[in-house]
């Protein structure tokens, strides 16, 4: 089974960036979409960004369009998450997932059964 490993969290000012990453070890990422998701306290996982690795097209929430960018590299097996002009809000534990399966939204947290155990975000203001 795949496994996942995030790194790459801290802590930031609001307009900070920050760059994390997910290794994939056992299997590889290839063919398979992979995603970020965040989830705060008290509130539902929600979907950030998903990239297909076999095309490369992505798909982000409007919260983060234009300050997100989700890319991948397959030779390493690694995804990331490049995030920039962050806010106080985008503070949650961020998730890496991989192998959706079913229908609905490609960013709906229930499609994924493979998830990494999360990189803390903290955006102060």
């Amino acid at each position: 089974q795949m496994q996942l490993e995030e790194s790459g969290g801290g802590s930031v000012q609001a307009g900070g960036s920050l760059r994390l990453s997910c290794a994939a070890s056992k299997y590889t990422y290839r063919n398979l979409p992979v995603a970020w998701f965040r989830q705060a306290p008290g509130k539902e996982r929600e979907g950030v960004a998903v990239i297909s690795t076999s095309t490369g097209s992505t798909i982000y929430a409007d919260s983060v369009k234009g300050r997100f960018t989700i890319s991948r590299d397959n030779a390493d097996n690694t995804l990331f998450l490049e995030m920039q002009y962050l806010k106080p809000e985008d503070t949650a534990m961020y998730y890496c997932a991989a192998g959706p399966s079913g229908s609905g939204s490609i960013l709906s947290a229930s499609r994924y059964n493979t998830w990494g155990q999360g990189t803390q975000v903290t955006v102060s203001s």
